[in-house]
């Protein structure tokens, strides 16, 4: 007897186009299209329950059990590491981490630079790496200001079309990672609902070719 699994989506845009994965790949939830306010929609039929949370909730679920899988953004499991297993590149999603600074913005290696960010693990690894000396500014929202107000030299974010980053006067000098939405598993799930982990993973790999 197959026991339920868990699934955390995260809501918004990307949420839906998951959804509509999982539903392609035969783990449909009808009930999930009804809209409302509800957050968790189950079909005995297919063993499989959905919810809804915040973006940057879903590896903590997982990573604590409350779901056996997950899709979180590249993103969120490289600054947060979660202690999960990443299964899949689902391929949607898709954007990069970048540093971006005022136009014509020229960088003195003999000063510190000044980094505004929301990814404070992601900036200081890459910058740790080229060896260049910074100081972090953790910024929570309008991460753009920071350069524009003088706050900041560059900012570390995520940055999909540019255009914000162009209305700003600001552009990108530095791409650092490719980012996506990634499937995750809880560990301990994984051992014991492998087999409905890996049978939904190999579906989403078919679709995602």
């Amino acid at each position: 007897m197959k026991t339920m699994l868990n699934v955390a989506l995260p809501k918004g845009r990307l949420g839906e186009k998951v959804y509509a994965m999982f539903e392609q790949a035969g783990f449909e939830c009808p009930e999930i299209k009804d809209g409302g306010r509800k957050l968790i929609f189950e079909n005995p039929e297919k063993k499989v329950r959905y919810f809804w949370v915040k973006p940057s909730d879903v590896s903590i679920y997982v990573e604590r059990g409350a779901a056996d899988i997950g899709v979180a953004g590249k993103d969120i499991l490289l600054e947060y590491s979660p202690d999960v297993y990443e299964l899949l590149d689902l391929g949607i999603g898709k954007c990069h981490m970048a540093v971006a600074a005022k136009n014509g913005f020229r960088d003195n290696p003999q000063k510190t630079l000044r980094v505004a960010t929301k990814f404070s693990a992601i900036a200081a690894d890459y910058y740790s790496k080229i060896g260049r000396d910074i100081d972090i500014i953790h910024l929570n929202g309008s991460i753009e200001l920071a350069p524009i107000l003088g706050l900041s030299d560059v900012i570390v974010d995520i940055v999909e079309t540019g255009k914000t980053l162009k209305e700003n006067n600001l552009s990108v000098i530095e791409k650092i990672v490719p980012i996506s939405a990634r499937l995750i598993a809880n560990k301990a799930s994984f051992k014991f609902k492998g087999k409905q982990i890996e049978k939904i993973t190999e579906y989403l790999s078919k679709i995602t070719k």
